[in-house]
């Protein structure tokens, strides 16, 4: 008799840690590993932090959201909360984690989705954000028309997509010339496995897309986009906005 191996869900790391910052049961960071890197902390706090502790990038990016917004990769909702409360946006707060979503909804966001952003087609957004490394959902390089295309179908007229990512060309090191010295495999440097631990659950690794600005405007311009580089930040990080180029446009 023929059966079929069950398989088990893979730990919910993001929507434990904020459950648990939110009911009180703080006691730990998350621990964060890349395949280039050597562990790092990032603290739970910080998915709760108000508009004044966030970086400039994301302050000018929540000033620039502006109509219907869709807020992909909410975590705990901070973003989201001030869209809605501040600026009295309609906002709607999505992400893969049950756990994060569970605590938007507490936390006060009106519209939450828990969903891969790729099966989501709800339509008509004037705003589509992708914040803290947002273009990361993207996974891998050669994903990236596929993605920003399934975005840009969820746009409605003259809608744009706020995202910021990181160029993470520094964390290589230099050969004796000068030069920096990159692995053959992956086939682009900003391609790492991410993983995440939290008191002891370790979760599953998963493909993550650093992409440096020049790569993202080439992408963006094959793919019907306008790509403006909005501001760069002082960790080698940017904001970028996107814009679907108008069928009419010469």
């Amino acid at each position: 008799m023929n059966s079929t191996a069950k398989t088990e869900p893979a730990p919910d790391i993001i929507g434990m840690a904020i459950r648990d910052y939110y009911t009180g049961n703080y006691t730990e960071d998350i621990i964060t590993e890349t395949s280039i890197s050597e562990e790092d902390i990032l603290p739970v706090p910080y998915l709760f932090r108000d508009y004044g502790q966030m970086p400039e990038i994301e302050q000018v990016a929540l000033m620039m959201a502006r109509g219907k917004v869709l807020d992909i990769g909410c975590g705990a909702g901070s973003h989201a909360l001030y869209l809605q409360q501040q600026k009295q946006l309609d906002v709607t707060a999505a992400d893969t984690s049950p756990g994060a979503v569970e605590i938007c909804k507490k936390r006060g966001v009106s519209k939450t989705v828990n969903s891969d952003i790729m099966d989501y087609n709800e339509t008509g957004f004037d705003t589509v954000l992708l914040l803290m490394n947002g273009l990361g959902l993207c996974g891998k390089l050669d994903r990236i028309g596929t993605f920003l295309l399934h975005l840009k179908s969820l746009l409605g007229p003259g809608g744009q997509i706020l995202l910021d990512s990181s160029d993470i060309l520094y964390m290589f090191d230099e050969d004796e010339d000068g030069g920096k010295w990159i692995p053959s495999f992956p086939a682009y440097y900003g391609e790492l496995e991410f993983r995440m631990r939290y008191k002891n659950v370790q979760g599953p690794s998963f493909p993550w897309l650093f992409c440096d600005y020049n790569t993202l405007q080439n992408a963006a311009a094959v793919h019907g986009f306008d790509c403006e580089l909005l501001l760069e930040g002082a960790h080698h990080d940017y904001l970028a906005r996107l814009t679907p180029v108008s069928a009419t446009s010469p």
